[in-house]
């Protein structure tokens, strides 16, 4: 019976990279990061434009991510 069990796992494909959970809510928070910076630095205007899209993409895409199985 446990070697049914054990097949059964082994033979379980890996999901694609942007499907597993771990990996993306890692890009989803660097995200985050990246417009945090981008909020704060004062040297290019255009930094500071795109910095709330950018912001809100990664936490939109954290929420959407934190809902994949592992």
């Amino acid at each position: 019976m446990t070697h049914l069990i054990e097949t059964s796992r082994s033979s379980r494909r890996k999901r694609p990279f942007f499907l597993r959970r771990g990996p993306m809510e890692n890009i989803a928070t660097t995200l985050i990061a990246i417009g945090f910076l981008m909020l704060f630095q004062p040297f290019l205007l255009i930094l500071y434009t795109y910095s709330l899209a950018t912001l809100l993409a990664g936490t939109a895409m954290f929420i959407i991510v934190s809902k994949f199985p592992e």
